[in-house]
This record gives C-alpha cells, sequence and structure tokens, in this order.
C-alpha cells in the first residue's frame, strides 16, 4: 500500500449511499485476513441481525494469491494441515482442509499417504477454495493508497475513510469508510543493502514465475547462485539444480552448513496458542530471551530431509566426477556486476577474506522478508497509534493497537507484532485462533457503541 496520490482523480463510495461504515476493512487478502473473515461469517450465520458484522476486504492483487513465486511442484508444507484457517479455533467448521478435501475427493488418497503435510500448491488449492467461498466480501485489483481518520462533530474519530485504486478507472479511486481496520498485508521482499532486482537477479519469491519465462525463452543457464542458508535458499537450490540439469548451481552462505530446523515436540510449544499468551505477558528481557531461544524453530533453518537429500546430491556428483552442486560456505557475496550477457558475482571467503568471481546467469536471493512500516501502511492514520518506550507500536492482546483516547476506532494488527505477540506473529500456527481473537474483540466494542 502506498500514499494517495495527488491530481484530479474521481472518487466513487461504494455501497447504496454516501453514508455506509462498514463494521471492519481488511487491508489485504491472504490468509490472516482470509481467516478472519471465515470467523466473521460463521459468527454471523448463528447470531441475531444486531450483532452481526458488516466486513469488507480489499486486495491488491486481481485474485487470491500466497506465495505464489514458491510453489514448487513437490514442496510441503512446513505446518500441520490442522492449523488450516479454522480448525484451531472450530474444529467442526465447514471450512476445513478435510472438508476441502472430500469435496475435491482426495480425502481418503490423502489419508492414506500417513502425513500431516501436504503439498504447498494444494494447500494453496484449498486456500483459493476457501476465498472462494467468500469471495462476496472481497474487492481485488483494490490498491489501497490512504486510510485517513475521520474527526466528526464531536471532535473524536469514530471511523477511517480507506482509499484504494479503482480498478475500472486507472484515474479514478474509491473511498471505502469502516470503524475498524484489519491490516494483513504480509511480508515484503529483503535484500542486501544496494542490491536490485533485475532480469537475472531475483528475490526467491519470484522463482517459479522466473524459472518458467527462462525455460520458455530458450536462455542457456550455465550456472546459477544462490545467497541465503534458509529453507527457502535450500529449496531455491534444488529446483534450479532439478530444473537445469546442465547448469551448475552455487549455494552462498556465512554459515559452515545449513542449520536443521528444531521441529521437536517440545520447541513447537512455542507456536501453541497459549504461549501467546506467556509471551504477551512477559517482561521484555524475556520476550527477548524466548526468541532467541526458539527463532531455530523458523528462521535460517532447513528441513533436515532436504539438507541429507541435498547432501547426498553433492556426494554423489563428487563420486561421478561432475560436480554441479557446490556450496560456498562462511562466504558472503561482495559485489554484483551485471553484464550484457550475465552477471559476475564476486564471493570472499570470510575466514582469509579471498574472493572469486563467478561469472553467473542467475543469482537468487533467497534473504528472508520483512514486515511492513505500519507509519507507510497508515500514513495519516499511524499518527493516533501509541508507541512503547522503544518506539514500536503498542498492541493489546486482542491484536488491537493502543490509539489516543480521542479514537473509538480501532486497528487490528495481523502481522508486524512479533515484539509482543512473540513467533507466530507472521506464521500460520495461529491463524485461525487469531482471527477468531479479532472476531470477538470487533463484535465486544461494536456491541458497547
Amino acid at each position: 500500500m502506498s500514499r494517495a496520490e495527488g491530481g484530479d482523480a474521481t472518487v466513487k463510495t461504494p455501497g447504496s449511499g454516501p453514508h455506509i461504515i462498514h463494521d471492519v476493512l481488511g487491508i489485504g487478502f491472504g490468509p490472516s485476513n482470509l481467516a478472519l473473515a471465515i470467523a466473521v461469517e460463521e459468527h454471523n450465520a448463528a447470531a441475531p441481525e444486531h450483532r452481526r458484522v458488516d466486513a469488507r476486504f480489499l486486495e491488491r492483487q486481481s485474485g487470491f494469491g500466497w506465495h505464489r513465486g514458491m510453489l514448487i511442484d513437490d514442496a510441503t508444507m512446513q505446518v500441520s494441515f490442522l492449523k488450516d484457517l479454522v480448525t484451531m479455533r472450530n474444529p467442526s467448521s465447514s471450512f476445513s482442509f478435510l472438508c476441502f478435501l472430500r469435496e475435491r475427493g482426495r480425502l481418503v488418497d490423502f489419508l492414506n499417504q500417513k502425513t500431516l503435510f501436504p503439498l504447498r500448491v494444494e494447500f494453496h488449492e484449498y486456500f483459493e477454495w476457501a476465498a472462494a467461498r467468500v469471495a462476496d466480501l472481497v474487492d481485488y485489483s483494490h490498491e489501497v493508497l490512504s486510510v485517513t481518520p475521520v474527526r466528526e462533530a464531536d471532535g473524536l474519530v469514530h471511523h477511517f475513510e480507506v482509499t484504494s485504486r479503482d480498478p475500472g478507472d486507472p484515474a479514478g479511486t474509491v473511498v471505502h469508510r469502516a470503524r475498524n481496520v484489519s491490516v494483513a498485508v504480509g511480508l515484503e521482499p529483503h535484500l542486501p543493502p544496494g542490491r536490485v532486482l533485475s532480469e537475472r537477479v531475483w528475490h526467491n519469491s519470484q522463482l517459479v514465475p522466473r524459472v518458467a519465462e527462462l525455460s520458455a525463452a530458450g536462455k542457456p543457464v550455465r550456472r546459477a547462485v544462490v545467497l541465503g542458508a534458509g529453507q527457502s535458499a535450500a529449496e531455491a537450490v534444488d529446483y534450479l539444480h532439478r530444473t537445469f540439469p546442465e547448469a551448475e548451481v552455487c549455494g552462498v552462505f556465512a554459515k559452515y552448513g545449513y542449520t536443521p530446523a528444531d521441529d521437536s515436540p517440545f520447541a513447537n510449544r512455542i507456536f501453541d496458542p497459549e504461549a501467546v499468551d506467556v509471551y504477551f505477558g512477559s517482561p521484555s528481557e524475556v520476550k527477548q530471551s524466548l526468541y532467541d531461544y526458539h527463532r531455530s524453530t523458523n528462521y535460517s533453518v532447513v528441513d533436515m530431509d532436504l539438507i541429507e537429500s541435498l547432501y547426498a546430491t553433492s556426494y554423489r556428483e563428487k563420486v561421478q566426477g561432475r560436480e554441479r552442486l557446490r556450496f560456498l560456505n562462511v562466504s558472503r557475496i561482495r559485489d554484483v556486476e551485471v553484464r550484457e550477457d550475465g552477471l559476475d558475482v564476486t564471493v570472499e571467503f570470510l575466514p582469509t577474506g579471498e574472493r572469486q568471481t563467478l561469472a553467473a546467469d542467475v543469482l537468487v536471493h533467497a534473504t528472508g522478508y520483512r514486515s511492513q512500516d505500519i507509519g507507510t501502511l497508515l500514513g495519516e492514520s499511524a499518527k493516533i497509534c501509541l508507541r512503547d518506550d522503544g518506539d514500536a507500536v503498542r498492541v493489546g492482546r486482542d491484536h488491537r493497537v493502543a490509539v489516543s483516547p480521542d479514537v473509538t476506532a480501532g486497528i487490528y494488527l495481523q502481522g508486524g507484532t512479533e515484539h509482543t505477540h512473540g513467533l507466530t506473529s507472521t506464521l500460520l500456527s495461529t491463524t485461525a485462533v487469531r482471527a477468531g481473537e479479532i472476531r470477538d474483540s470487533l463484535v465486544a466494542h461494536l456491541t458497547r457503541r
């Protein structure tokens, strides 16, 4: 989302009149706000009319999409299918992954696999299926430009005006009004300082479509370099190695080797819904300790099966005398020079400072993601948000941002709350539970109006 642009753009106000005010407007429609839409739908189906929640969602993509660039055909989820959009909140929901499988005619076949971890492409299909069932609540191709607090005659802010681009009129905008906003815009790709994306320099979020483009164009790939030591980096190395059978693929990382993810039962308790309560109520130094202790469950780590597979491939190639898979460990990329027909990637071996330059056709940055700045996301509305001593936004246990006393309108954050809610704030593990907590908070605040 970006700031609103000036000019003589036309403005439309949707709804049956200019005074329609939604109870909640979701900004972004990935898994988090999709789960909220479902939670609202299930609430409305059972609630009396005066307690129903009027929800609307805006999404800048033309249709539902979740990490499409990493939908590698054989990649599996790293979270149990039971942590879908609803089951941890409502096991009897018709929006569950198991209900999706039953409708698709694959329930028995899936169970016969004896796995908790479905293919990533199948879980994306599940998300699309669920999104289609609540499609009447979503406006796609609507990029949000601004969120403006509206001060009314009593001097208080009771609602926001959310301005988005009008897909039917490139010069026009659409304004929605809402008593609450749920911000769930996901993460943005992170690149090393000074690095710029191009036809040959990618972030791993672009991997699958970029590879497809190269293959379709028939452009030769003699060497590909992947920077990073996490799951996405290892998957990118494996995918490029399999897709371009004549190419050399080099994994570059500062570690000595890939670190296995800690997915042991006790460590995984950090993803329990109850762990959010513990984290939220802890002193700041305890929060930091918990984060440091358990970051190996998610950050810069790789599934052991993939580590062993890559190592076996590397060793097999050594035996055969044709090493296409190389790992440049304890190393950093120091420079990237773009040539007309490729790249020169300078890699430094950190213990000695020795450098080598690799002529490459592709460089993939598997360098992670960052939460988007709330000031950029909310613009003028960010001024009403209260901050703690570390200048981080104060967020309640119900994911509602603390705001100025003269504001009754609400801002809910789905993501970007690791400082208050822990490691799960950007993950799927507690998505269903969080959606229910936000839904319940919305209902409580609307009832008190």
